[in-house]
């Protein structure tokens, strides 16, 4: 072994020790990827970012093509190789989670963002900004609650209080989530500011950061995040805060945390040490043990309850077309109507699976079947 590799060696371990005796926390680090293309800022942006991560003690890789002493580079040559990279590193292990600027989750995992309220400078989860929990919106943002309990609690807050912002189906969540905490459910709900207090929580409490998880629907998380992160910079670089935070979903295992391409160096920093703290969190099994929790106290009955009727089911049955490994999407569709438009291609014996990316719903076919698929949605008016 070359000297320097061994002095290296050397001085990496006495860094782990010092960690270790500052945290309390000793063993290997988390290690946590950053993609380099795709940002509206340039690659140039995310080796910023990795190089402030990796200074704050944070084992980072990047995926992309610049290189740096500070960080590891995986190298690929373009956006989609870079993505297959990704993948497989989570998959084998490689990496323990990643941050990245664009990832189309599946229906059921959303993303739980983290922002420095701008009022007393507090740290709140946002549950949840991108992805869709579930089609139906009061049964999402239930679910979005319990998401930003796992994610609060990783990151360290025992007992994290809920609110929910005071939007539409607010009250339903909000009668949802007391019966669950009725059944057994720990859920610990925060006081608005505002004189009449309450958990349904208004503008001012966004500013002033009344709770630790305010639960909304995604795309008005989704906006909030953007707000809050780029309030003093006119919108182009979002300076503030961790990103749009990790996909949550039940049995979901990729630990992908989301960042917009507008996102500036200083939130890829944050949402990096964000990752890691997941990781160091047992995220994985806070997650288990919330969902058990929430089962336990009747979550599948308790959404039930809340949906709204449905139509009268159509007597014809359509079969499912053999699996397709699914790489193109097609944007645009309603979320209310997604599983439609995907029951309306297997009808014209194209296979096709619903899922959700940064822009919104997407159905997903295969490259082949994409200009057919078009075609169906656009004469069935899912799509214009």
């Amino acid at each position: 072994m070359a000297q320097n590799q061994i002095k290296k060696m050397i001085a990496e371990t006495f860094v782990d020790i010092a960690d270790g005796l500052a945290t309390g926390s000793f063993g290997p680090k988390a290690k946590i990827a950053v993609t380099g293309l795709g940002s509206e800022h340039g690659e140039s942006n995310s080796v910023e970012a990795a190089i402030m991560a990796a200074d704050r003690g944070v084992n980072v890789t990047l995926i992309g093509t610049a290189e740096d002493p500070k960080f590891t580079t995986c190298k690929v040559a373009d956006e989609d190789e870079m993505y297959k990279e990704m993948e497989k590193m989570l998959d084998s292990g490689e990496i323990d989670g990643c941050v990245t600027m664009h990832y189309p989750f599946p229906i059921g995992v959303s993303t739980v963002g983290r922002v420095i309220t701008p009022g007393k400078g507090r740290q709140m989860f946002i549950a949840t900004t991108t992805g869709t929990s579930a089609a139906e919106r009061i049964e999402a943002m239930i679910k979005n609650a319990i998401y930003g309990i796992i994610t609060a609690k990783a990151c360290g807050i025992k007992n994290p209080k809920v609110g929910i912002l005071n939007i539409d189906g607010a009250r339903q969540c909000e009668g949802a989530l007391k019966e669950l905490q009725a059944n057994g459910y720990d859920i610990q709900f925060a006081e608005s500011s505002r004189a009449d207090g309450g958990c349904v929580m208004r503008g001012n409490d966004l500013l002033v950061g009344s709770c630790d998880v305010m639960v909304t629907d995604s795309l008005t998380g989704n906006i909030l995040m953007k707000m809050m992160s780029s309030y003093a910079t006119g919108g182009s670089y979002e300076a503030l805060g961790y990103g749009y935070g990790p996909g949550i979903g039940e049995g979901y295992e990729r630990l992908v945390l989301i960042v917009s391409r507008a996102s500036g160096a200083p939130v890829l920093a944050n949402a990096m040490e964000y990752a890691a703290q997941l990781v160091k969190g047992n995220y994985k099994e806070v997650a288990k043990q919330e969902f058990a929790a929430a089962h336990k106290a009747g979550l599948n009955k308790v959404i039930e309850a809340r949906k709204p009727v449905k139509k009268e089911a159509s007597e014809e049955k359509v079969e499912m077309p053999p699996k397709e490994i699914v790489t193109a999407s097609i944007a645009g569709i309603e979320v209310m109507d997604l599983e439609d438009a995907v029951q309306a291609l297997w009808k014209e014996k194209i296979y096709a699976e619903s899922g959700m990316g940064c822009t919104g719903p997407l159905v997903m076919m295969s490259e082949a079947n994409k200009a057919k698929a078009e075609e169906i949605l656009k004469a069935a008016g899912y799509i214009s």
